[in-house]
């Protein structure tokens, strides 16, 4: 990995997961140090709360919702799919404006997952498929990986 480097915000310990928590990555923070990393957590800049309700993907994954063929709901059942839209918009552009080719994402987050994410059944099972922002930064030809594939 050379260059700025995307990542999700809570690997660098900013506490912005649904729970209100970080969590620390040990690759993401030596990129801080570095300066390469350029931060983003979707949810919470697209206006969504922190902490706030668990959500996840109803069916599909973060393609079918960029083709608005699924949505994503919180555990309450609240439609939150124009919030994961718009968060998957910032992230893009986000990547675009620091010249990101690679991204480093949290593991599993129905924003940021890749590869797996949780289906929508809030009973932690999982499914293949990418989160909302990982699927929209796929497609803008970013390099999307989870914090699990990393070191730290």
């Amino acid at each position: 990995m050379s260059g700025p480097v995307l990542v999700s915000a809570c690997l660098a310990g900013r506490e912005c997961t649904y729970q209100g928590t970080g969590r620390s990555n040990a690759e993401v923070l030596r990129l801080v140090d570095e300066g390469r990393a350029v931060l983003v957590c979707p949810e919470e800049e697209a206006g969504l709360g922190t902490p706030r309700p668990e959500a996840e993907i109803d069916a599909g994954a973060g393609d079918d919702v960029l083709d608005r063929a699924t949505g994503v709901k919180t555990i309450d059942g609240v439609d939150v799919t124009e919030e994961y839209l718009e968060g998957a918009r910032i992230a893009v552009e986000r990547a675009r404006k620091h010249g990101c080719t690679t991204a480093i994402l949290k593991a599993r987050s129905p924003a940021c997952g890749c590869g797996q994410i949780y289906d929508g059944s809030f009973e932690a099972r999982l499914r293949e498929g990418d989160g909302v922002a990982a699927a929209a930064l796929r497609r803008a030809g970013v390099d999307v990986m989870t914090d699990e594939e990393v070191s730290g």
